[in-house]
């Protein structure tokens, strides 16, 4: 039988093909597979001439959109707040220290005041008597005078004589040893009481005359002194006050047509003075 026929053919023939697992031949290579790196081929041209469509590159494939996990994502959330945070109690401390720094100043600035403390006036530690005499001008004089009351109280005759009205020797105690005698009167006019009062200070050791501009003084060391005795802001008469040099002293005042002596401890005389309502 011919190995030529319509499905055969000499293979030393031209234009014959091979057969399929005869000795000499060889079997087709398969062409490895396309990477997914390999660029695609261009499509082939629907008919001679036309124009070939372009075919983007292939981009290599990735595991996702999310970049890396070492590149740094942005600024932490909680560092804006605590930056501010920071900022305003530094803003504050300078406010404050600007502030005491200023008031220290001013303290420093400011001068001292002198301040005047004024002690309570000491007050009897006993109950006065009551006093005889019920007229205007007895009713009118004290029962007490700092921590002096009254002891006793009589008429005064030797005053009476003088010219008085009315006068009264009266005696305050402040139940220890101290004492205070007071006389006490009234005459018609202030004339007459001036009059009188100035045969007592007359008496009085080292008497100074009147001073209108003087103002009476606690202190032992400063008498003698005189003045004048005001009421309301006028002179109504004036002061005279001693030391006897026997551990007492006297004050003789006037004030319109009343006369008053009183002779104290040397250390309260100025004091009973000044206390005296009258």
């Amino acid at each position: 039988m011919s190995d030529t026929g319509p499905y055969g053919g000499d293979p030393t023939q031209p234009g014959g093909r091979p057969a399929w697992g005869q000795p000499g031949s060889t079997p087709p290579t398969t062409p490895p597979p396309a990477t997914s790196w390999q660029a695609t081929p261009p499509a082939a041209a629907p008919f001679p001439g036309a124009p070939t469509a372009a075919v983007p590159a292939a981009v290599p494939a990735t595991a996702g959109d999310e970049p890396p996990a070492d590149e740094p994502s942005g600024r932490p959330r909680w560092l804006i707040p605590v930056i501010i945070g920071v900022v305003v109690v530094v803003l504050v401390a300078i406010i404050v220290g600007i502030v005491a720094s200023r008031g220290s100043d001013d303290e420093a600035a400011t001068p001292a005041v002198a301040s005047t403390v004024l002690l309570p006036s000491p007050t009897p530690t006993l109950d006065a008597v009551q006093r005889p005499a019920t007229t205007a001008f007895a009713t009118a004089l004290p029962l007490t005078v700092l921590q002096y009351a009254l002891g006793s109280s009589a008429e005064n005759p030797a005053w009476v004589t003088a010219g008085a009205i009315e006068a009264y020797t009266e005696t305050y105690t402040d139940g220890d040893t101290g004492t205070v005698t007071v006389s006490a009167g009234q005459w018609e006019t202030p004339a007459e009481a001036t009059a009188f009062a100035a045969t007592l200070v007359a008496a009085l050791p080292s008497a100074p005359a009147p001073d209108p501009t003087a103002t009476a003084t606690a202190a032992a060391s400063t008498l003698p002194q005189s003045g004048e005795v005001t009421a309301a802001g006028a002179a109504v008469g004036s002061y005279t006050i001693a030391d006897n040099g026997d551990g007492t002293g006297t004050a003789v005042w006037t004030n319109a047509t009343t006369v008053f002596q009183v002779t104290a401890p040397v250390a309260d005389i100025v004091n009973f003075y000044s206390a005296y309502p009258l």
